[in-house]
């Protein structure tokens, strides 16, 4: 189920494109890329209106050497079990057991194609879940709590469900977006803004009010999230990755909506505030003192009256999070992501738990419409030192990754990236707290990690944000949440192995726009010939499937003679 693609074609952009919605990016060598079509992925383009036509349209149409008709075959397979099952909601069903609670409400799950239902009874888990089951109708029921279990378990077995049997409305609560922030300036969503609220909300209909939305960093992914809740209208609970972000989130409810203050509440480490509008973090509600304990805080989940579920950060889910999101389906949820990449292959979960993926914007595009800035990606390959290299061949395989990664001879690369863009607001960022402690030696910049108390980190940003600080070292907690509009260079000297979502994030903290309306930039410095320079391109995979091209230099020295990084 793969398409190889001619990145020097003229309609390369145009191909790329079209294959975004349906087809995902395996393999980005320099001249050919792979991209492959997967059950979840055909599902996603289901899900936002595209069908077998469409899809196995635009393939005939542009295919050198036609469609093989066992693919086309597969295609139409994977959209046709979308259409199977149907879960709505049912009152009093008289086909139950006169021994069952008629007066509670229940679920019927109806099959297109009775025989399917038949087969996959056979399934011991699946049928578990069931109270009562009629093969020759087509149909079986089951209680509301085993809603979420039920669309888990078909998803595993490869049939999707459309999930039609509605939601509870929480306790209403008005939320007005604002014509003008709290400074004075306008403010209104922006046309891609609008599309994406309304594929998630479907103006209130049960075929709405659950999924994924997509978007850039600095797309204006938690305006998105501000708009989702003033359609929905009801109490909300917001998850976020981090306390950074929890409080980024209050600030922007505060400065572009209606609400009060005393109708946000803050449930972390430092406060547990249950308010119309509560704001948490995962690390809260995956907290207990030992593993032979709960959850402490899980009961978050049940103690408001919630009509909307926000999930910041949506590929960050831990799993936890997903048993619990399992148990409350009756609520509408909202992921956002800059990347539904998961390095844990865990996609399907996200798509039965969450919903589908409602909306994705291409990431060239709204670069295009200016809404976010221009960046040059350049990769630079730095040798290691001939006794590292003998130290490096003879460790084992982790071993040699953190070797690579932490290689001095990075520092002047960095010292010389640091000279080029004197005056400019640059973000050093990496993995190992070793190797940035090591570059504050040598730079004396200020290192920000997650040892480092919340005000004091807030502290630190603000000083960026007013210019006071032009260059800030920043750990793994730099790859979420950060408002800083005016970072416009990052240079990465490590990461996590060859996490795309990473790559992804790390590129978002400088793709705000500018208030000049200048690009930005991002480096990219790995170890030449080592397993760094090897997951430094599975990193990249995601960002090049949006259409971003690394200039790649074979040695530094460009930089420490003061050559050009555009070649």
């Amino acid at each position: 189920m793969s398409i190889v693609m001619e990145t020097a074609h003229p309609q390369f952009e145009e191909m790329r494109n079209g294959l975004l919605p349906f087809a995902e990016l395996v393999k980005s060598p320099e001249y050919l890329h792979t991209y492959r079509l997967t059950p979840v992925s055909v599902w996603n383009a289901a899900s936002v209106g595209m069908n077998a036509a469409s899809v196995l349209g635009f393939l005939t149409e542009n295919a050198r050497y036609g469609v093989p008709q066992n693919f086309e075959a597969e295609v139409s397979h994977w959209f046709a079990r979308c259409e199977v099952f149907r879960l709505v909601a049912e009152d009093n069903p008289e086909q139950l057991d006169a021994s069952l609670d008629r007066s509670e409400q229940w679920l019927r799950l109806d099959a297109t194609r009775p025989e399917v239902l038949a087969e996959l009874m056979h399934d011991p888990e699946l049928a578990r879940l069931f109270v009562h089951v009629d093969e020759a109708r087509g149909c079986a029921w089951c209680d509301r709590a085993r809603r979420g279990l039920v669309k888990e378990r078909l998803v595993r077995l490869g049939y999707p469900v459309t999930d039609l049997a509605g939601y509870v409305d929480g306790a209403p609560l008005a939320i007005n977006l604002r014509e003008q922030t709290s400074e004075g300036k306008e403010f209104g969503l922006r046309p891609y803004q609008r599309e994406a609220v309304a594929s998630f909300h479907h103006e209130g209909r049960a075929d709405g009010g659950s999924g994924v939305v997509v978007l850039p960093c600095g797309g204006g992914k938690t305006v998105v999230g501000l708009a989702a809740m003033a359609a929905v209208g009801a109490h909300t609970l917001v998850l976020t990755p981090n306390t950074v972000a929890l409080r980024q989130w209050k600030r922007e409810l505060l400065d572009k909506t209606d609400l009060r203050e005393d109708q946000v509440g803050e449930y972390s480490g430092d406060a547990k505030e249950l308010r119309p509008v509560t704001l948490t973090t995962y690390q809260i509600l995956t907290y207990r003192r030992n593993k032979e304990e709960g959850f402490l805080h899980y009961d978050l989940f049940s103690r408001g009256d919630w009509g909307l579920i926000i999930y910041d950060e949506v590929h960050l889910l831990p799993a936890p999070v997903f048993r619990a999101t399992a148990d409350i389906q009756a609520r509408r949820r909202l992921g956002l992501t800059a990347t539904l990449v998961r390095e844990d292959g865990r996609e399907d979960e996200v798509f039965c738990l969450i919903g589908p993926k409602r909306y994705d914007a291409p990431w060239k595009d709204l670069e295009r419409r200016g809404y976010i800035a221009a960046v040059e990606c350049h990769e630079l390959r730095v040798p290691l030192g001939e006794d590292d290299r003998v130290s490096y061949l003879a460790a084992s395989k982790r071993l040699r990754f953190r070797m690579a990664s932490e290689n001095e001879a990075k520092i002047d690369v960095v010292r010389a990236l640091l000279k080029r863009h004197e005056g400019e607001r640059i973000l050093v960022i990496g993995q190992y707290l070793d190797q940035l402690n090591d570059l504050q030696q040598a730079f004396g910049l200020p290192l920000i990690t997650g040892r480092m108390p919340n005000p004091e980190r807030e502290r630190l940003y603000q000083a960026f944000r007013e210019g006071t600080e032009k260059a800030l070292l920043v750990s793994k907690v730099g790859n979420f949440a950060i408002d800083l509009p005016d970072a416009n260079v990052a240079i990465q000297v490590s990461g996590t192995f060859g996490s795309r979502q990473e790559e992804a994030q790390r590129l978002g903290r400088i793709l705000r726009p500018k208030a000049d309306g200048g690009g930005a930039v991002f480096y990219s410095v790995v170890s030449d010939s080592t397993v760094d320079q090897d997951f430094a391109e599975k990193r990249q995979r995601f960002l090049t499937e949006q259409g971003y091209t690394y200039h790649i230099h074979p040695a530094a020295s460009v930089l420490l003679e003061g050559g050009s990084t555009h070649g």
